[in-house]
């Protein structure tokens, strides 16, 4: 069993600076191979024909699980959503006997092309960050997870490599904790799902 579940989300790895760097941080910090569990979607799934079955026993081992990846369009690029819709099954993540994640943390790692000032009832984008990620808390809340503060990294573009390292030693400073901790979570119970609200089974054909 692996005590972390990094889940990797990036449409062009090797032209990123900000998420490869956490990421092969993250690979060098890892002190014995239980200890971390990587898995680079796009790397997994050019196809995004992806294994169900392997996602949820990796994510039924870990305790922590991460999710890295840059914002797209003020959310998740579009195969870490399809991991989403695919493998938080109803019934298995959430629902009538869908436990499998309680209790869990989920942690988001992310990072945007604006500024921090951009992110603002006065900024470019209007909002407050943390109004773009309510849908990530949700999805935490509704699996009964624990929703981790995340760490984000504003003005990836134009960040120096000083603050980058920063940054990573941060995160890394995290891994190395017994047990990890990035913070105290926000913790709540999974709200109750009727079995007749919950969504139509996907299907990339046809699908509502």
């Amino acid at each position: 069993m692996s005590d972390i579940l990094l889940l990797c989300a990036h449409p062009d790895l090797a032209g990123s600076h900000v998420t490869r760097s956490l990421l092969e941080a993250a690979r060098q910090a890892r002190r014995e191979p239980p200890k971390l569990h990587i898995r680079d979607l796009y790397g997994l799934y050019p196809d995004y024909a992806i294994d169900v079955a392997a996602e949820q026993r990796a994510l039924a081992a870990a305790r922590l699980v991460i999710w890295l990846h840059p914002l797209h369009w003020y959310g998740m690029p579009a195969l870490m959503k399809l991991w989403v819709d695919e493998v938080l099954t109803f019934g298995w993540a959430y629902g009538p006997g869908g436990t499998a994640l309680q209790g869990k943390d989920l942690w988001l790692l992310s990072s945007t092309g604006g500024s921090a000032e951009s992110y603002s009832a006065q900024g470019h984008n209007e909002h407050a960050v943390e109004q773009f990620l309510l849908p990530y808390r949700q999805t935490a809340r509704l699996c009964g997870m624990n929703w981790l503060p995340p760490l984000l990294l504003h003005g990836a573009h134009r960040v120096g490599e000083a603050e980058l390292r920063q940054h990573v030693q941060g995160f890394v400073a995290v891994l190395l904790q017994d047990p990890p901790s990035p913070a105290e979570a926000q913790r709540s119970t999974a709200p109750e799902v009727a079995l007749d609200e919950r969504p139509p089974l996907y299907s990339p054909i046809g699908a509502l």
